[in-house]
C-alpha cells in the first residue's frame, strides 16, 4: 500500500513548490556556507544497546552508538543559570542549554535523524568540547513557527541539556 501524496496548493498563486525549494536552498547556502556552525551528533543505537532483562534499563557500559556524524545547523548556547541544589541554600552555576535549528531536508540528505536521548558535541573552543543530551528532538513541526508562511514544515528546533563528562565524554 503506497502512501497517498496530495500537493499543497493553498498558496500557489503567490508561493508554490519551486519558490519553497528556492528559499530553502538559499537559506541552506547561507547557514552552511556563511554561518558554518558545526556540531557532532552521537546517535544511540537502540537495537544494539544492552538492556536489563527484568526492567529494560540499560546496563552499565551497555549503550552502543552509531558512527558520529558532523552536521551543520544554527546553534545557540543559552546563558548559564544559577540553581539551588534541592532544598538547600547552596547555589550551583549550571551551563545553558544548546538549541539547534536544522533543515529537515538536510537531515534527509544526510540520512540521519536526531532522537530523544542522543548526544551532541559542540566545540566551545578549539580544544574544548561540551556534550549535551537531546531533551527535545523537535519532531512536531506543524506549528506556524516551523512552516514557511503556512506552506509546509521545513526545519526542526532541537533542544539539548549539558551533561557531565561522567555521563558522556565522546565515543
Amino acid at each position: 500500500m503506497s502512501q497517498r501524496k496530495v500537493p499543497i496548493t493553498r498558496l500557489n498563486k503567490f508561493f508554490a513548490e519551486e519558490d519553497f525549494d528556492l528559499d530553502i536552498s538559499l537559506g541552506q547556502e547561507w547557514l552552511h556556507g556563511d554561518m558554518n556552525f558545526t556540531f557532532v551528533l552521537y546517535r544511540v543505537d537502540k537495537q544494539r544497546t544492552k538492556k536489563d532483562d527484568v526492567y529494560g534499563e540499560v546496563v552499565s557500559e551497555g549503550v552502543q552508538y552509531h558512527a558520529p556524524v558532523e552536521l551543520k545547523g544554527y546553534v545557540q548556547v543559552e546563558a548559564p543559570t544559577n540553581a539551588y541544589m534541592g532544598s538547600s541554600r547552596i547555589e550551583q552555576l549550571e551551563p545553558g542549554n544548546l538549541k539547534v535549528g536544522i533543515y529537515q531536508s538536510y537531515l534527509d540528505e544526510m540520512d540521519v535523524d536526531v532522537e530523544f536521548g542522543d548526544y551532541i558535541g559542540y566545540y566551545e573552543k578549539e580544544d574544548r568540547v561540551r556534550y549535551y543530551s537531546v531533551v527535545d528532538d523537535g519532531r512536531i513541526t506543524s506549528d506556524n513557527r516551523h512552516t514557511y508562511g503556512g506552506y509546509k514544515p521545513y526545519y526542526r528546533s532541537i533542544t539539548a541539556s549539558p551533561v557531565s563528562n561522567d555521563e558522556f565524554n565522546g565515543v
